[in-house]
């Protein structure tokens, strides 16, 4: 489409149009897509400033009580600002104070869409800026707990290696993922999953709370997007790597898309937008086999599908299996169709991802309940073939259905299993989301208290505190460096004591650990895993 510049203007107040009386008012402002409003959040009387994304008038017949037969319901798409994507929704009239519009606001070049949380509000009505509400973690349960450490030291390791200015490797420290390096080997977009180029800053309310404090913390701001006006054009998206353009400016898919899935026993509410087939926006339901995870639009479709899909597991090799809970390894090349239909799953529930077609470069590990039907999904992480910068982990997801049952962290400790197989030290795609930084962080703080009390026990001496380097605990957990480093630093355990460093673990410390411990019902045997790492650089092995 060719775009036609216009004269620059100040925007005005769109003007008042006929509607459906509301509140003893015939006459209502209709909004235009860009304007801010005060709009009512639908549990309480609060009022909170929001955009408007999309208007769409329902028609309202006379039976209903609506008027004449021409009337009509004017409803708007908001989004809350300051608050994540997940809680955007459509809204009537009655929910909105008109007398607190805002006109759009002015975007500096390359700022690129909406924000999605962070900053405050400029202007207004003198309203506080809004507070997050209540959310459920992507990643499942996240519960730290361990806190800030105090002056009373219960123990002492000795460290080696010097932690001074390694603050600005810390994956919650820089505002964008850097440098990176370009592999333009894979030409067709829409189904490779990856985190955007865009930076995103890092909220941190509540990334060391409990898991209830957790789940309340801000939403990650998303910025860096080129300006689809005055910006400079934006580079082609990444193909492999960490990072690729998540196109904010896009109207339709900063809104969501799909009403509800329904997958195996449950009915989901989807978070964020995922490109189904168009058809599939305009049915109530999507309903998908639980199985192959095939879209379908109705029951009757449904059941004669289930008559001939002959799968009752995920396609690929079974590599762990305890109990009912069983890991497969799935090939984004050789289960194309499947790994397809995991990733338009997955887009419902992950906000600051981008689809591409091609799936070849991608290995999927998915999470089964096993019972006497078959492997039911709970959720699944996949990682690259080839990852330049080590990452283990590319995209990580668990089903809201099965979240807060520890899964979370099981599929992160399952990701760092198999980096001790393959030798390697591994890490997941940086930047991270929000919900994302809480568990990873969680587990971190959990593995390496294990890990120095496991070496305090381990020393000949008790009155002499055994010493041990940052690489030590490195190549013992699986856990990169600057990952070692990052959560040394934000559980304050490093100190500097007669010319080292040194790390210390309070009492505090401890106790909330044992906490955490207590809580961590599942975890992963190393013994049921039945796996052995490939090189994916000789090509014959794709």
């Amino acid at each position: 489409t060719q775009q036609h510049q216009q004269p620059a203007q100040q925007p005005h107040l769109p003007t008042s149009v006929s509607t459906p009386s509301l509140g003893g008012s015939d006459s209502l402002l209709l909004l235009s897509e860009g304007f801010v409003a005060p709009v009512r959040l639908k549990n309480g009387g609060e009022y909170r400033l929001a955009e408007i994304l999309s208007r769409r008038e329902i028609p309202v017949s006379p039976s209903s009580g609506g008027g004449n037969a021409d009337s009509s319901l004017v409803m708007y798409y908001v989004h809350f600002e300051d608050f994540n994507k997940r809680l955007d929704e459509w809204v009537s009239a009655d929910r909105i104070d008109f007398t607190g519009i805002q006109p759009p606001r002015v975007r500096p070049p390359g700022s690129g869409g909406s924000v999605s949380g962070g900053g405050g509000i400029a202007g207004g009505n003198g309203m506080a800026n809004p507070v997050p509400g209540e959310r459920r973690s992507v990643l499942g349960a996240a519960e730290t707990g361990v806190g800030a450490a105090s002056t009373a030291a219960s123990s002492v390791v000795g460290v080696a290696d010097s932690v001074s200015n390694s603050r600005a490797g810390t994956p919650d420290s820089t505002a964008s993922g850097g440098p990176h390096h370009h592999h333009n080997h894979h030409q067709h977009p829409l189904l490779n999953k990856k985190r955007p180029y865009s930076a995103i800053c890092l909220a941190d309310s509540g990334v060391d709370q409990s898991e209830d404090e957790a789940s309340a913390a801000s939403s990650a701001a998303v910025v860096g997007t080129a300006s689809a006006n005055g910006g400079p054009p934006l580079p082609p998206p990444r193909q492999t790597g960490s990072m690729a353009h998540n196109h904010d400016d896009n109207k339709v898919m900063r809104m969501k898309n799909i009403e509800w899935i329904e997958l195996g026993r449950y009915r989901i509410k989807p978070w964020y937008f995922s490109p189904y087939p168009v058809e599939l926006t305009k049915v109530a339901c999507v309903y998908l086999c639980e199985f192959c995870l095939k879209y379908l639009k109705s029951v009757t479709c449904l059941r004669r599908h289930l008559t001939k899909c002959q799968l009752r597991h995920p396609p690929g090799n079974e590599i762990y299996r305890r109990q009912n809970l069983s890991f497969f390894e799935i090939d984004g090349r050789k289960n194309k169709a499947y790994s397809q239909h995991l990733c338009l799953l997955a887009k419902l529930f992950l906000d600051h991802k981008t689809l591409y077609y091609d799936t070849d470069p991608f290995l999927f590990y998915v999470l089964c309940e096993t019972d006497s039907v078959g492997c039911h999904i709970v959720g699944y992480f996949s990682k690259e073939k080839e990852s330049a910068e080590d990452f283990n982990v590319a995209c990580i997801l668990v089903l809201p259905p099965f979240q807060r049952k520890g899964y979370g962290k099981l599929l992160i400790e399952f990701s760092y299993e198999l980096s001790k197989l393959e030798g390697k030290t591994g890490s997941p795609e940086k930047p991270l989301s929000d919900l994302g930084l809480i568990s990873y962080r969680a587990y971190w703080s959990q593995t390496l208290i294990d890990a120095l009390l496991e070496i305090k026990r381990s020393a000949p001496n008790e009155n002499d505190p055994p010493s041990v380097t940052i690489n030590d605990l490195s190549e013992r957990t699986a856990i990169k460096r600057e990952d070692v480093i990052s959560t040394l630093q934000h559980l304050n355990l490093v100190h500097y004591y007669k010319g080292v460093y040194v790390i210390v673990l309070t009492k505090e410390a401890l106790d909330a650990h044992s906490r955490t411990q207590g809580k961590r019902r599942i975890r992963i045997d190393p013994k049921c895993l039945q796996w052995q790492g490939k090189d994916w650089s000789k090509r014959g092995r794709w």
